[in-house]
Order: structure tokens, then sequence, then C-alpha cells
């Protein structure tokens, strides 16, 4: 997590009015405290998304598939806009960047065995790239591939436990802004 373990994350009530700042094991322990985070959806434009398999160093849900990338802003960057944020955690993540536009954002909590939880309030970005390769981070990322749209849809019914939560949760509001993308519309 490219020492994000160490990085303070910004704790937040539902209505995101920062209240503080908590180390990333005291956020995710037991029930989790809520503090802010971000999940990026990259697609292409054969309308693809790329999604990633997490890494099995991940304290939570590692080996698990998910979304392009996802990540929590922290207190040293508190101050920045979160999606220039994101564009720059792409970049590490990923080995990429792109401009991205935020969706929405939710709530959600969820429970990883008896290791910890998510308990966040999530803004969910959008962005396109159509580079050829992706050069990942070995660290974060075990794993990544483009799919199509319907295919993750049918994987994830077929076998929901290979799947992040957080993923789960975002393809439903996704796929309103799929029908958009795959008339022509631009993301970006």
């Amino acid at each position: 997590m490219l020492n994000s373990k160490d990085k303070k994350l910004i704790i937040v009530n539902k209505q995101d009015k920062v209240l503080g700042y908590k180390t990333w094991e005291e956020c995710h322990r037991l029930k989790g405290i809520l503090h802010r985070a971000f999940s990026i959806f990259i697609f292409n434009d054969f309308g693809e998304l790329l999604i990633q398999k997490r890494s099995k160093c991940k304290p939570l849900w590692p080996l698990y598939w998910s979304n392009t990338c996802c990540s929590h802003p922290n207190a040293k960057n508190a101050k920045q806009n979160l999606t220039k944020y994101a564009e720059k955690r792409l970049k590490e993540e990923m080995g990429f960047t792109t401009k991205l536009k935020t969706l929405y954002k939710f709530y959600y909590q969820a429970k990883y065995k008896n290791i910890g939880s998510e308990n966040e309030l999530c803004y969910v970005l959008l962005g396109k790239y159509n580079g050829q390769k992706i050069k990942f981070n070995k660290k974060e990322i075990a794993d990544s591939k483009w799919v199509k749209w319907n295919t993750l849809i049918n994987q994830i019914k077929e076998k929901p436990e290979d799947f992040t939560p957080w993923l789960k949760m975002e393809i439903k509001e996704i796929k309103k802004e799929m029908r958009e993308f795959q008339k022509g519309s631009s993301l970006q």
C-alpha cells in the first residue's frame, strides 16, 4: 500500500465533514471508523472495464477482483482536490493516469472475516484509457485485465465470493452511466 499504513486517514461523518485523522489500522479494526475513500473505474473505447486482482499482501480482501483502483486520501493531502489525488494514486497503482470525473459518493460498511472492516464514505470516479499495456504496481496488485461489462456482471452473479463488496455495490450505480457510455457519450 505504498506506506499507506503509516499515513493517517481522514475521519468523516456521513455528511463528509472532517472530524480528524486516524491510522489505517484504527480505521479498519473491528467494525471500522468512518473514513473517506475513493474507487476508480477506467473504461476503454471498446466498453471494457479495467479490473484488478488485489495483492495477496492486502490485509482486507486479498486476491479478490475489484475495480481499477481504490484507495484513501490521507491527512497529508486532505486539502488537495480529491480527484487530482485519485489521478495521482491511479498512476502509482496502475502505471498510467487519465482525467477522472466524480460520478457519486456513497456510504458502506463491510466486514472481512474476523480481521477487520471497511467503513467508508466512498467517492466513485470514472475515466477512460486506451493504452496498450498496463504496468501495475506488483506490491499493490496481483493481476489486471480488461473485461466486457456484461461479462463482469455474469461473473459476479456466478461467483460473487471472488469480488470485493464495494465493487458489487458500485456496479449497480455505474450501470446507469454505462448506458450513456455505450451510446457514445464521453466520460471526460
